[in-house]
């Protein structure tokens, strides 16, 4: 019996001491490689220390002292404003509340994945500690440098200048900011319904505007078409006063004419009283005149 129990000890010293070894095989087997997805590094650290940066790819290394944490390099975009997101509320350069929408696209350049590391381990990181709190700062400053209408109206530009901010605010931040996107600006309904307002009194003095160009056109065109119609006339009287003239003129030279001949030959008058003659005496005649058209030689 007792020789049944040593044996028993023995094979299940001898279990246990194998078991022992396949775990340490397992792990030196599987614990000696890694691999690291594309678009990722991988940090290698040894006993807590950055011994390498990793390419994407199988790599090798040594088991239980040695860790890999894998650094995404792909852009990443962290929204502000947002649903889930605490909100970013500003004002303007004329005191108006606004709450913004801002998108940061960022990156981590490869060469700069272990300053990384070293410094915030991950990614969440960064973003909690630092893009987050900067972002607001810089939005609310580039956002209160223009007045609740021009930053509608200049959205662009705002953009333009958001991005140059930030760029500047976290170029101590081992990444880099591929793009500032100002998303949403919403201002208050009482604002909002005064802009509506403005816009439709605006629309108003435009169309007075083109009924008051209308008007003076119409007002030119009957002018011009009254000128025209004052010009015609004249030409008419114009042209009656020369007829009359000419008229005149004829008649003038045929009387002068007649007046010649009746001048140089008195017997054309006694012709003219003939041929006007009725044939008939007068009934009454003055004492002492003579006939007409008699004369006694």
């Amino acid at each position: 019996m007792e020789n049944v129990a040593q044996q028993a000890r023995g094979a299940v010293k001898w279990g246990f001491l194998g078991i022992v070894i396949f775990a340490i095989i397992v792990t030196l087997v599987f614990g000696s490689w890694f691999q690291v997805d594309q678009g990722d590094r991988g940090v290698v650290l040894r006993n807590g220390k950055i011994v390498a940066v990793a390419e994407p790819g199988l790599g090798f290394k040594i088991p239980v002292i040695d860790a890999v944490h894998p650094i995404s390099v792909r852009d990443h975009t962290i929204t502000f404003g947002g649903q889930h997101s605490a909100p970013l509320e500003a004002y303007s350069y004329d005191q108006q509340p606004a709450t913004l929408r801002v998108s940061i696209t960022y990156q981590v350049p490869p060469a700069k994945v272990a300053e990384l590391y070293s410094e915030y381990q991950t990614l969440e990181n960064v973003e909690q500690r630092v893009i987050e709190r900067r972002t607001f700062d810089v939005i609310k400053n580039v956002f209160g440098k223009y007045t609740a209408a021009s930053a509608i109206q200049q959205r662009e530009k705002m953009g333009m200048d958001a991005n140059t901010a930030m760029r500047a605010a976290l170029q101590d931040v081992p990444i880099n900011v591929v793009s500032v996107q100002i998303e949403e600006v919403g201002f208050s309904k009482a604002y909002e319904d005064s802009i509506e307002k403005r816009m439709l009194a605006q629309v108003q003095i435009e169309t007075t505007r083109q009924q008051k160009q209308t008007a003076e056109i119409q007002a030119e065109i009957q002018v011009v078409q009254a000128e025209a119609a004052a010009r015609a006339r004249v030409a008419s009287y114009k042209a009656e006063a020369d007829g009359i003239k000419l008229r005149g003129d004829a008649e003038a030279a045929a009387i002068e004419a007649k007046a010649r001949a009746l001048a140089t030959n008195t017997n054309l008058v006694n012709l003219n009283a003939v041929e006007k003659w009725d044939g008939k005496l007068p009934e009454t005649q003055v004492p002492g005149s003579a006939l007409p058209f008699i004369g006694i030689k």
